[in-house]
């Protein structure tokens, strides 16, 4: 018997659910069917594959090493499918970008409005997740490109730089250090109540290295998981917080103050797997995305 690639994506999907009805359920075809051609695959290969005894299914170490290999024949198959259909003209395509929280609130909207404006035939399919997530979608073949801070990477993840971001205290207009004209030294930091992003953001672990590099005792007092959560509170309440200055400068109601010392700038990249097809719209995303990046 041949090995076909229903029986790889049937193993996966079974792997996956580690439940033979709900793979059957998703891959929509009958439980027996699908467990006879998982039968056929163990006999095709002379292995067991999976393990049945369990009140769940689940792989053998036979199994584990042969659907690493399988993930990555069907990761090949699925980028070569869309270099066959990839149209150089770029009047039709489609992009899988990702961008890290911060990046939504101000490069999001201007980046793809542009690459609408200049190819609409492209469909874009935008996420918004941390970093890790980010790089990790990019090695399994689910994005073409991210959009995140240089740092260390995970193998296989490649970045070139992209614009230098820079941040900020930031207050409210009714907040008294909003007529505040000189930098704060970072040790009166202590006195505010500070409302900052929660510790899945790059952002925070990029502020908090700051205050404990200088060794200031800061109050936090809400953490919170959006942006745009954190400027409403910060515009109606008199906490405090870090944001980076293309946020402030979009936002009229918010006032940056400069810290002293200054809190570092830091380097946004595009990021995208080493070994990946580059399509002609993720190459024309990334030229778009450079120019605009680029000082006027």
């Amino acid at each position: 018997m041949t090995v076909e690639l229903r029986h790889l994506r049937y193993l996966l999907a079974v792997a996956e659910h580690a439940n033979f009805t709900r793979a059957a359920e998703e891959l929509h075809i009958s439980q027996p069917t699908l467990s006879q051609q998982v039968k056929q695959l163990e006999k095709a290969l002379g292995v067991q594959l999976l393990d049945r005894t369990g009140r769940s299914v689940r792989l053998t170490d036979a199994g584990a090493t042969y659907l690493h290999h399988a993930r990555e024949v069907l990761r090949d198959l699925a980028a070569g499918e869309r270099a066959v259909l990839d149209v150089q003209d770029l009047s039709r395509g489609h992009l899988r970008l990702a961008v890290t929280p911060t990046f939504t609130a101000y490069l999001v909207g201007p980046l793809t409005g542009e690459f609408r404006a200049a190819h609409p035939g492209i469909s874009l399919d935008v996420r918004e997740m941390t970093q890790d997530r980010i790089e990790a979608a990019l090695l399994a073949d689910e994005l073409d490109l991210g959009v995140a801070f240089r740092g260390d990477h995970l193998p296989g993840v490649d970045s070139a730089a992209l614009l230098t971001e820079s941040l900020s205290l930031v207050v409210g207009r009714r907040h008294p250090l909003a007529r505040r004209r000189r930098p704060l030294p970072v040790a009166e930091v202590a006195a505010q109540p500070l409302a900052l992003l929660s510790a899945d953001f790059a952002t925070r672990g990029h502020i908090d290295a700051y205050f404990a590099e200088h060794r200031a005792r800061v109050r936090v007092a809400v953490e919170a998981n959006s942006v745009t959560a954190l400027i409403e509170m910060i515009r109606r309440t008199d906490l405090v917080t870090v944001l980076p200055d293309a946020i402030t400068r979009g936002h009229p109601e918010l006032h940056p103050i400069s810290l002293d010392p200054g809190l570092p700038t830091r380097t946004a990249c595009l990021l995208r797997r080493a070994s990946a097809y580059q399509s002609a719209a993720s190459r024309a995303f990334v030229h778009i995305a450079r120019r605009s990046a680029r000082p006027s």
